[in-house]
């Protein structure tokens, strides 16, 4: 039957007569009755999407568009005393005046005497691809603040992931890392004139990064001149704060990042990584490089 029949059959194949040309009102409340039905599927539609991101929220904070990377956790690096510091440390008499051999320290008990164990350092930096000096200053990044901050939760991986980004462990543009920790020539980064990056004018006379005009990203780990100023630290007791001293610059990143919080659940780690560099790409890369030098350590 073609659509310009003016009858139609019913069940017994009858001819029933045409119908009758809908009045106004009827038209109306035709009109309406479909306008209600698209209204019904439109409020089913928001509401499976509703639903749907509903239960994404409640799997993942962040939601479906949250980024599902999240950083290791490992070990703290076994450490050791130098022999004339096990030698100087066993001199210390009890109150009761006899001498007394040092209790082993674990944890956040490490004591400033002891250093990273030079065997893990070897192992770790074969396993890892990461250069032994680097990873000596991140190893000791997470030794000092394991004892400074013992709730922060940062392990050397996630410290060494960043300096393998900002400067791949100090040696971005043919720069090398000396026997004192330092990256020769200076690692600095473009200025912060506002093309395409922040624009944060001069705040160090140019002391750090050499240029008076704007602020320039320093030393192995990328600080600011500004940031820096809050933050640096004399890790390797030299007497001087050095952005561009591997050992300085790690310990400075590793208070920087407890300062966020703590770090031992997936989103307090990404919030900290977040505040070093507010971009998810960067905390996402982050993470897969901690985690494969985690994975590469066993």
């Amino acid at each position: 039957m073609s659509w310009d029949d003016d009858s139609y059959a019913d069940e017994y194949g009858e001819r029933r007569p045409a119908r009758a040309p809908a009045t106004g009102w009827q038209f109306a409340r035709r009109v309406a009755g479909y306008a209600g039905v698209v209204a019904g599927v439109i409020a089913l539609v928001i509401g499976a999407v509703f639903g749907v991101n509903a239960l994404g929220l409640a799997v993942n904070p962040g939601g479906f568009a949250a980024p599902a990377e999240k950083g290791p956790s490992v070990a703290l690096p076994p450490v050791v005393m130098e022999p004339e510091q096990r030698e100087q440390a066993a001199q210390v008499e009890s109150p009761t005046g006899t001498i007394e051999e040092p209790t082993a320290l674990t944890g956040s008990e490490v004591s400033p005497l002891l250093t990273v164990d030079p065997e893990w350092i070897v192992r770790v930096a074969a396993a890892t691809g990461i250069p032994e000096r680097a990873l000596s200053a991140y190893a000791g990044s997470h030794v000092a603040i394991a004892e400074e901050e013992p709730e922060c939760g940062l392990d050397w991986a996630t410290i060494a992931a960043i300096g393998s980004i900002e400067s791949r462990h100090g040696s971005y543009g043919g720069a090398v890392l000396d026997e004192n920790g330092r990256a020769q020539p200076a690692i600095i980064g473009r200025a912060l004139d506002g093309d395409g990056v922040a624009t944060i004018e001069d705040t160090d006379g140019g002391s750090l990064d050499g240029d008076s005009t704007w602020d320039r990203a320093v030393g192995p780990m990328q600080f600011i001149p500004s940031t820096w100023a809050k933050w640096a630290s004399d890790a390797n007791g030299d007497g001087a704060a050095d952005p561009h001293q591997i050992d300085d610059a790690a310990q400075a990143a590793a208070r920087y990042l407890c300062a966020s919080g703590p770090m031992t659940s997936p989103e307090g780690w990404r919030a900290a990584i977040f505040s070093y560099n507010h971009d998810n790409d960067y905390v996402d890369k982050v993470a897969r490089v901690a985690n494969e030098y985690a994975a590469s350590a066993g």
